[in-house]
């Protein structure tokens, strides 16, 4: 594993860290307001931070495991982890959404929760929202920098707290207009229609990472990338014809394995002069892409 590739696994373990570390201490200070107040809805937010602290831990471990280098069981590498992760979180998310959705619909239908409302009550969904805020910004540039689904998994999880979090100050901010004004008792159920909303953008969100993760464990190729490297290799001189490609993502990486026509007349080591300048080109298009060439003669 080169500098670059090590520098690159330490910045997404410490990223993965400190997420972890959020989650914990979000859904600490959470438990603590929310029995201390008595607020059902923050208690409520409690437990869905630590469905994101299990997430975290999730990202974690699968960030840890996945910069462990190839083995005789692992031949690809252990990437495959970080795909596994993301499609836990995914499912995380979508039993997340339906608790949601399920519980507003309960407090819509049949009963009525009383929500004591104080300043701490505010205090930690403000700062829920700042720390969700900045860790998902974190965790997407990190994701987006080293393709990572893991973490792209954990900046969702973040995301849909900082939604989820805002849904429940709308909703404390309800009761205490109820309570002012008894003609606006009907906006405490506003904070449970508000909550369904952002379950079914959230849900929505979910499938599309999941369906992506499912592609990349069951090997599919991105649509067009098998175009893009033949385009690649043929324009390489020397190259007579570029065919049987074969590409999977296994994490971040991209394995690639090519077999090409060249001129018969030439000798090994131009051949093999061909094949570098194959891998080069393939490099500058596709970034830490670890590709085989298959060099075969043609008259």
């Amino acid at each position: 594993m080169t500098e670059e590739q090590l520098s690159g696994q330490r910045e997404k373990q410490s990223v993965a860290a400190t997420s972890l570390a959020a989650a914990i201490g979000l859904t600490t200070f959470k438990i603590i307001v929310g029995i201390s107040t008595g607020s059902l809805g923050i208690l409520a937010e409690a437990a869905h931070s630590g469905l994101d602290l299990v997430a975290a831990l999730l990202t974690f471990l699968a960030v840890r495991v996945s910069s462990r280098p190839a083995d005789r069981t692992h031949l690809y590498g252990h990437g495959k982890y970080e795909n596994f992760s993301a499609l836990a979180e995914t499912l995380l998310l979508l039993v997340t959404c339906a608790w949601i959705i399920w519980g507003a619909t309960e407090r819509i239908r049949f009963h009525k929760v009383d929500v004591e409302v104080t300043v701490w009550s505010f205090a930690v969904m403000l700062t829920s929202i700042g720390v969700d805020v900045s860790r998902s910004r974190v965790l997407a540039s990190a994701a987006r920098k080293y393709h990572s689904q893991a973490l792209e998994a954990d900046a969702l999880h973040f995301e849909t707290d900082v939604w989820s979090s805002a849904v429940v100050i709308l909703g404390l901010v309800c009761v205490k207009l109820g309570e002012a004004f008894p003609r606006l008792s009907f906006l405490q159920e506003a904070d449970a229609i508000a909550a369904i909303g952002v379950a079914v953008i959230v849900i929505f969100a979910s499938l599309r990472l999941g369906m992506r993760t499912i592609h990349a464990l069951l090997d599919a190729a991105p649509a067009g990338l098998q175009e893009q490297i033949i385009r690649t290799v043929e324009s390489v001189p020397g190259v007579v014809d570029c065919h049987h490609v074969r590409l999977r993502y296994v994490g971040p990486r991209l394995f690639i394995d090519v077999h090409v026509l060249v001129n018969g007349d030439q000798t090994l080591r131009q051949a093999h002069d061909i094949t570098d300048a194959i891998e080069q080109a393939v490099e500058q298009s596709i970034p830490d892409a670890d590709i085989v060439v298959h060099p075969e003669p043609v008259q």
